[in-house]
């Protein structure tokens, strides 16, 4: 027994030692994924950005191309979105569109 107890006492600082680099390493290795996840997220939210903003010009130019075929097409999608905004706001008179002068 007393055999057992000195050789935990000389093995324990060797241990401890050993666990404490091992902890390091891992705690190194943990910094680098955290790094490695935040490049490749911020790649990705550009990408997004860069997504979004092209499918934003190509939505303007068609309705471009629809608004140029005449005031009415024109005004028809001015109504949906009046429509689409007193529907999001919950409350308000919805707008008399009927009404609108038409060529």
């Amino acid at each position: 027994m007393g055999d057992l107890i000195g050789l935990v006492a000389v093995s324990a600082p060797f241990l401890m030692v050993l666990g404490i680099v091992w902890i390091g390493s891992q705690k190194k290795l943990e910094e680098k994924r955290i790094a490695a996840t935040a490049q490749h997220s911020a790649e990705k939210a550009a990408q997004y950005a860069s997504h979004s903003k092209e499918l934003e010009e190509r939505v303007r130019v068609l309705e471009r191309i629809v608004t140029d075929r005449g005031y009415d097409i024109a005004t028809q999608i001015e109504a949906l979105r009046d429509t689409r905004e007193v529907e999001s706001q919950g409350n308000g008179v919805p707008l008399g569109l009927e009404k609108q002068e038409r060529v």
